[in-house]
């Protein structure tokens, strides 16, 4: 069971990876209001990834291990 949550926080990783690097490819042809939504959602995803960070830390689970 662990190793399904091991790919389970993977998967989950990943795509909050892709979606920031989508984010951030479309920063640089949006116009203005677009773009303060981009903006918040890339922090909403740092957020998110700064949390995880902080909890594999605590719990002394290795980052590369998660892939952080």
């Amino acid at each position: 069971m662990q190793h399904r949550w091991v790919e389970f926080i993977q998967d989950v990783l990943i795509t909050i990876h892709e979606n920031i690097r989508d984010l951030k490819e479309r920063r640089s042809f949006a116009d203005p209001e677009e773009l303060i939504h981009i903006e918040a959602k890339l922090l909403a995803y740092n957020e998110i990834l700064f949390t995880l960070r902080s909890s594999a830390a605590e719990f002394k689970i290795p980052q590369d291990q998660l892939g952080l």
